[in-house]
């Protein structure tokens, strides 16, 4: 190759070392700051709350509302007695009760969330429309509508609340919001949660920026589905859990429709409200994320191909061009992600020497994309507790 085309191969790679600093200057300063975006307490839009309340314990003010947690359940013998236990602790002077659904499990969910104090509903058979989760807890919803509840909690069975969870999230609701949500930390012991996890959380808040959510002129909605207060009122306007029956990801389905619907939305990531689900292997956590990736992307080929095109280049491109002898502008956009990861490793209390490994975590993800639309396209999409969720159309 002579010294023209040297020179223009040298202006190819400069011009795309550019393009992922670009993205990320604009990520980092443009997307609502979502990288800072690990912890409870996220400033919110306030107004006055209807009416005041005593305090509960050492915790904020929050009115003496009635509250039922709803928790679907489908094999999670062990798991749900320790989530149960963990609402029974609450520190809330309100009427508080908890309904545990148990969908249809062939181990003993129903005993354990029974023994730990909760009112077990049977579920009745999967109808066609409906997603499994959904419809164990319109179901849950439906058992609760006797207590005549100011708010539900809808819960996991594998989420253990602290005792000033419940509390919290009636003060912020109080503030103004239809539906507050915690997304819980999640496991982070064994290795694939080390090098997993934190991004698996950092990905999920630079799709949905809490300080979008919460902008009433975005949007932009989202929730974590293991922990989402939301005001009954708010619930039946939007034609209740039946409005949104056929979504698999149905915590972002469920901020959507109260945010059209003029309602107002909260998320935040807790500290202390914590998953107690492991996951042991890579493949473990491949198959998580494969349930509902394509989803995500509309079941769109199109989108499929921009999502591995807009992943390589944000993520895989600057450790290339630094490999390639192109330390300074691949050093640069490398440099810009790990460090708009470091707030989310802090969080998870994990070395930031993980940061620049960042794009290693880009690349499983994208793996467990393309397995996600394969099995969609094989007919055993959105693959959870048995079910094939995401069925393609014929």
């Amino acid at each position: 190759m002579g010294p023209n085309g040297l020179r223009c191969g040298v202006m190819i790679l400069e011009a795309a070392g550019a393009v992922p600093i670009a993205i990320w200057l604009y990520l980092l300063l443009g997307r609502g700051g979502f990288w800072l975006s690990s912890g409870a307490g996220l400033p919110g839009r306030r107004r006055a709350s209807r009416r005041p309340g005593p305090k509960s314990g050492g915790g904020p003010e929050v009115p003496p509302h009635s509250v039922v947690a709803v928790i679907p359940a489908r094999n999670e013998a062990e798991s749900v007695g320790r989530a149960v236990k963990s609402l029974k602790k609450q520190d809330f002077r309100g009427e508080f009760h908890i309904v545990v659904v148990d969908d249809n499990s062939t181990d003993d969910t129903a005993e354990a969330a029974r023994e730990a104090g909760a009112l077990v509903v049977r579920g009745a058979s999967l109808p066609p429309g409906w997603m499994g989760k959904l419809w164990a807890a319109s179901q849950g919803v439906r058992e609760a509508g006797r207590f005549q509840p100011d708010y539900l909690l809808l819960t996991d069975a594998d989420i253990v609340h602290p005792p000033d969870n419940l509390a919290g999230l009636l003060a912020r609701a109080e503030q103004g919001y239809d539906l507050a949500s915690y997304m819980a930390t999640l496991e982070c012991g064994t290795l694939p949660e080390r090098a997993l996890v934190p991004a698996f959380v950092f990905f999920f808040f630079m799709l949905y920026p809490p300080a979008w959510i919460r902008n009433p002129r975005r949007k932009t909605a989202g929730a974590a589905g293991g922990c989402i207060l939301i005001r009954r009122e708010a619930l039946e306007r939007i034609g209740g859990l039946e409005a949104i029956r056929g979504e698999l990801i149905d915590d972002c389905a469920l901020a959507w429709a109260v945010k059209r619907s003029g309602g107002s939305v909260w998320l935040g990531l807790s500290a202390r409200t914590r998953s107690i689900r492991q996951y042991r292997t890579f493949g473990e956590i491949g198959r998580m994320i494969s349930r509902t990736a394509f989803t995500q992307l509309r079941y769109s080929p199109a989108l499929l191909a921009g999502t591995f095109v807009g992943l390589a280049v944000t993520y895989l491109l600057p450790p290339v061009l630094v490999f390639a002898g192109q330390p300074g502008l691949g050093g640069a956009g490398w440099a810009l992600l790990s460090a708009a990861y470091l707030p989310t490793l802090r969080f998870y209390r994990r070395s930031p020497l993980w940061a620049p490994l960042l794009p290693l975590a880009a690349a499983f993800f994208l793996g467990a994309t393309a397995h996600s639309a394969v099995a969609y396209w094989r007919g055993e999409g959105g693959m959870w507790k048995g079910r094939s969720q995401a069925v393609k159309s014929l």
